[in-house]
């Protein structure tokens, strides 16, 4: 039977049918929503409805499953209840793209009036991607930039724009991020932590530094001299009446924070602050890439002096009249950590006074193992309770033996963890296949079920996000 069988056919008219009973619809009913698990609706693939992700933020990929354009903003998602927290861990093996959905966020977030900063740059792998931002890139090392790690640096005008209380926390907050770096410094270059009579000496020692500076930014110099002078205050806290036996108390603390001025980073974080903070710019990266062939001891002082600058210019954003929040990324976390015991939790309390200013922060790291690596079982559990107090994971491709780590900061489902490890399957031997897990990734937040995303670079990400340019035959 053919269209010209039917032609002959009455056609009804718009409301349908002249039957009896028939005619318009006064009301339609609304239609009856239905949920189920997976294994019971399977048979209803591929649903006609949407994942429920929510395309607001930076658009990270498409939904893989569903081809849905997926958007994240840790911030937004903050501010609609979806997360408790703006941290976001960023975890995979190596080649997988953690750099390239991590720049993607940051581009895209800077974008939405948010400042980058990327403290410790270890690599240099961001500074193209600040420059294309219109950002500053202070490159760090021997005959390089320096950088005070004392120096208040944006804070100053913060101070001099706060209301008067918070000006009183303000101060109290410098000096207490200023205490532990050099606690932590101390640490780093004795390889375990000062007594309580050396932390009142650092106490002590730093505020005779900042009351003899006065209007300049006080240096780790000054305190050293302070320490070496034995002011009466502080032959007071080491109880000692003489000179000779303050001298012998406080030697190996004098001589740690000696070492800081006369050893490998001599030059480096000992003297005034050579590049000045443009208050204006949307994207500030400290790149130590030139110390990264050094110790480690060298890579994590250099890191954490750049941690604790960077705490001070989060602060102060969120003072004056150009406020703006901050996207801070800390790649290679755990190459300062794991250099003594005890800097988990003070390079936590550095970073940390300035979460609840607005920071959106990521932490990357390509294994557990990392933890597993650090000094002591009390930093292995501190270090996992920074991995879980993020509010947001990026996962992408990684072994199985990865995962029952992995399963202690969230949870994942069969065929989450199914879809993780296929993305860390090997490749083929042919050439210029890619990785198989290369910007596939799964956002997990809490106990919802994770949202597998695939990211697709522009072309001018493409140059930005390139870290194989060493190998390539045309690099200059």
């Amino acid at each position: 039977m053919t269209i010209a069988d039917h032609s002959a056919d009455p056609v009804p008219r718009s409301w349908g049918w002249p039957v009896a009973g028939g005619g318009r619809a006064a009301h339609v009913e609304a239609g009856s929503r239905f949920a189920g698990t997976t294994s019971q609706i399977c048979g209803l693939f591929p649903f006609a409805t949407s994942s429920g992700s929510d395309v607001r933020g930076v658009p990270v990929g498409r939904h893989l499953h569903t081809a849905e354009p997926v958007g994240l903003d840790p911030a937004h998602w903050l501010r609609t209840g979806l997360v408790s927290n703006t941290g976001v861990w960023v975890q995979g093996q190596p080649g997988i793209g953690k750099s390239s959905i991590t720049k993607r966020l940051l581009a895209g977030l800077v974008g939405f009036g948010m400042r980058a900063v990327v403290p410790g740059d270890v690599k240099g792998e961001y500074t193209a991607l600040v420059h294309a931002l219109d950002g500053a890139v202070w490159r760090l090392g021997r005959g390089l930039h320096a950088l005070n790690p004392l120096d208040a640096g944006p804070l100053r005008a913060a101070l001099r724009n706060a209301p008067d209380a918070d000006r009183t926390r303000l101060l109290e907050t410098l000096r207490a991020r200023r205490l532990s770096l050099l606690d932590a410094l101390v640490t780093i270059v004795r390889r375990n932590e000062p007594d309580v009579t050396e932390r009142r000496l650092l106490g002590a020692a730093l505020d005779r530094a900042v009351s003899t500076a006065g209007d300049r930014e006080p240096l780790i110099p000054d305190v050293l001299a302070v320490l070496v002078f034995g002011a009466p205050e502080l032959m007071t806290i080491a109880a000692c009446d003489d000179q000779l036996d303050y001298g012998r108390s406080a030697r190996s603390l004098i001589n740690a924070l000696g070492l800081l001025c006369e050893g490998a980073i001599r030059g480096i974080f000992d003297r005034p602050s050579t590049a000045r903070f443009d208050p204006d710019t949307p994207a500030l990266s400290l790149d130590i890439s030139a110390l990264d062939d050094d110790d480690d001891d060298v890579v994590a002082a250099a890191m954490l002096c750049s941690w604790a600058w960077s705490a001070a210019l989060t602060d102060a954003a969120a003072y004056g009249s150009r406020r703006r929040n901050v996207v801070q990324v800390q790649d290679e976390l755990w190459r300062a950590l794991r250099v003594a015991p005890g800097l988990v939790e003070r390079s936590d309390r550095i970073t940390r006074l300035g979460r609840h200013r607005g920071v959106v922060s990521f932490q990357i790291t390509h294994s557990l193992d990392d933890l597993e690596a650090l000094p002591t079982e009390s930093d292995r559990a501190k270090a996992r309770g920074m991995a879980s107090r993020n509010g947001v994971l990026l996962l992408g491709g990684m072994a199985e033996k990865e995962l029952d780590g992995l399963r202690r900061i969230t949870s994942l489902s069969e065929g989450e963890a199914a879809l993780i490890t296929s993305w860390a399957a090997p490749p083929t031997w042919h050439a210029g296949r890619i990785h198989p897990g290369r910007g596939k990734y799964l956002i997990k937040s809490g106990q919802r079920v994770g949202l597998p995303v695939a990211l697709t670079l522009t072309p001018s990400e493409i140059a930005l996000h390139d870290t194989d340019r060493a190998f390539r035959q045309d690099a200059s």
